[in-house]
């Protein structure tokens, strides 16, 4: 018996015997069928133990590194989603400081369990500045907003579009 059934077996007793609790009446039938199912889940817990005492149990068999597998679609979407979530907020803090439709992509590697933001590029195109101030230095503001989400070199920022 492998220790994935033997873990299944032990969850299927216990299960079983809160269903039947639940649906018992209380009293001394069920106090009784109670003390019965607590030997059997005893009973399925001890079950293989001689088997493993007897034989040379390899306990590296149990987790080994082929049944464990990385969901790469997730990762994908996750860092794909938190990149999305990235430039919405730094669009939008840049928005709030009034300097509108700045359009950001970020670049970065997004195959991997730790995300690698590499490049930021900032595309000037499209904007409109909203406010009183005679004065902004649109480069010098975005590169603020933008290392106040994410610890990147300004030298890997790029701005186009002005």
């Amino acid at each position: 018996m492998n220790v994935s059934a033997w873990v299944l077996s032990i969850a299927g007793v216990s299960v079983l015997s809160i269903l039947i609790d639940l649906f018992l009446p209380n009293g001394e039938t069920n106090s009784h069928i109670k003390t019965v199912f607590n030997y059997v889940i005893i009973f399925v817990i001890i079950a293989p133990l001689p088997s493993l005492i007897k034989s040379d149990f390899d306990t590296s068999s149990i987790f080994t590194e082929s049944e464990i597998v990385l969901q790469e679609d997730y990762i994908y979407q996750l860092n794909r989603d938190k990149l999305t979530m990235l430039e919405t907020s730094m669009e939008k803090e840049l928005d709030d400081r009034g300097l509108k439709y700045i359009d950001i992509s970020i670049s970065a590697d997004i195959f991997t369990t730790v995300m690698k933001i590499e490049t930021i590029y900032v595309d000037f195109s499209s904007l409109v500045i909203v406010g009183d101030e005679e004065h902004i230095d649109i480069e010098n503001e975005a590169v603020d907003v933008i290392t106040s989400f994410v610890n990147i070199e300004k030298e890997n920022i790029v701005f186009s579009g002005y």
